[in-house]
């Protein structure tokens, strides 16, 4: 494929991607979010083990988010994942978070096309900033993270049970594969 025609491509499904995930950012969610984050904790890769996809990612091989704090307040997200095969080349997202306020920055806005935001819930958390649940008021989407490409069973069985606590239909979760020098 040539370059521009991977750029289409790329814009194209930027948009259903964010026209897939738009959530009106006036108001306030509907899925419970955890009680306070402290984002500089928060901040770093996250490794996508699990996650009930969206069209771009339901075939994503090595997908990791990662977060930094803007000077503004603003959160620079890189999404980056192998499409069907740990071959394939890297893709990469640049959304950009935005906490709400009042949420004790627990929940935010991603925007990956201009003027649409995404619910960005996060509805767990353990105490050593390891793992995370990230949910949304649809229950369209989910995605289960951890620092580190692969986690325990217990750990895994543990996330499932919070997001069927939630109302997910956990039979859509998707095990994402990874494979990471190292890991």
């Amino acid at each position: 494929m040539n370059r521009w025609k991977w750029v289409a491509a790329a814009t194209l499904g930027s948009l259903v991607l964010a026209a897939g995930l738009a959530a009106c950012s006036s108001r306030p969610p509907t899925i419970a979010p955890v009680a306070d984050v402290d984002l500089d904790r928060f901040m770093g890769d996250w490794y996508v083990i699990a996650n009930i996809p969206t069209l771009i990612e339901r075939d994503a091989f090595n997908a990791r988010e990662s977060y930094a704090l803007r000077a503004d307040g603003a959160i620079q997200t890189t999404f980056e994942y192998r499409d069907g095969s740990f071959e394939a080349p890297v893709r990469t997202m640049r959304p950009v978070g935005r906490v709400r306020p009042g949420t004790r920055n627990a929940v935010w806005d991603m925007q990956f096309v201009w003027p649409i935001d995404a619910e960005y819930v996060i509805v767990d958390l353990d105490p050593a900033y390891s793992i995370t649940v990230i949910g949304r008021s649809r229950r369209d989407h989910a995605w289960i993270m951890a620092r580190t490409p692969q986690i325990s069973e217990q750990d895994y069985a543990a996330a499932v049970r919070r997001l069927q606590a939630l109302g997910y239909a956990t039979r859509d979760l998707r095990k994402v594969p990874q494979r990471w020098p190292g890991s």
